[in-house]
């Protein structure tokens, strides 16, 4: 029907093509069987896209991808070559509008919601593949510009590392953490233990606490029970417990010339 309308189109816009319904027309005529060239002129023309790859000479690959395809890796079926996977069977992709429109409807479609890049990679591979996918999906989540603004970064960047004074003698340097939730024991039933361990030597020494005890008691007990047998020493280690960042210790800690690290 289309070869007609272009063969009498020549007369003027007064001809109407009627389509009547009835038996199929099974004998083409020669107008209906005439080839138009693959030509602008030819209404039904779609121009070919051109791809080059820079840097990459096909020829290069004809031996992989002939190796590829005899292993059963690329299928070709009606004019339309598949990739195949362990779990998977996609069509293989070479023009960049047809690679941009599955990054689009894989990212940013209503549906998916500016997935990120690890789950539009899954997405891309239940429907498609070409060379190099994986590079051209990062390079297109990363440029994505909803995607920057609304996963950029708000927490604050980890410090650098510090490296830990070696000490020169025993007990210079104490390290302190807690253990909580101890089941009760003891004559007055202590559930919680301070740990205290000589750097140099890695000598620990305990200390029972209640969970209800204040930064006052701590300080006491260290005082009484750990300074006084191993001696005032210079630095100490620990999280930031409450109970060493508490005012108290802190005036401690001043007091005596020593120096709370975490």
């Amino acid at each position: 029907m289309l070869r007609w309308k272009i063969a009498i189109q020549e007369y003027g816009g007064n001809m109407n093509t009627v389509n009547k319904s009835g038996k199929i027309h099974k004998n083409s005529d020669g107008l209906g069987r005439l080839a138009l060239e693959d030509t602008p002129e030819n209404p039904a023309w779609v121009p070919q896209e051109e791809h080059h790859i820079e840097g990459i000479c096909v020829t290069e690959f004809y031996e992989i991808w002939k190796k590829a395809y005899d292993e059963g890796i690329f299928h070709l079926l009606v004019g339309i070559l598949y990739h195949r996977d362990k779990h998977t069977c996609v069509v293989v992709l070479t023009g960049r509008t047809l690679i941009n429109t599955i990054l689009n409807e894989c990212h940013d479609s209503v549906t998916d919601v500016h997935l990120s890049e690890d789950r539009t990679v899954e997405r891309v591979k239940t429907f498609s593949w070409w060379l190099n996918w994986k590079k051209y999906v990062s390079e297109y989540c990363q440029t994505c510009g909803r995607c920057q603004k609304a996963n950029r970064a708000t927490e604050k960047k980890f410090g650098m590392m510090i490296k830990i004074q070696e000490p020169k003698c025993p007990w210079e340097i104490v390290h302190m953490d807690w253990v909580a939730a101890l089941p009760p024991g003891g004559d007055r039933s202590y559930n919680e233990c301070l740990v205290l361990v000589d750097r140099y030597r890695n000598t620990p020494m305990f200390l029972t606490f209640h969970k209800d005890d204040t930064a006052m008691d701590t300080a006491i007990m260290i005082w009484n029970k750990f300074i006084s047998h191993t001696g005032l020493f210079q630095k100490t280690i620990s999280d930031r417990d409450p109970k060493f960042t508490s005012e108290l210790c802190t005036n401690l800690h001043n007091l005596f010339g020593t120096k709370l690290s975490f």
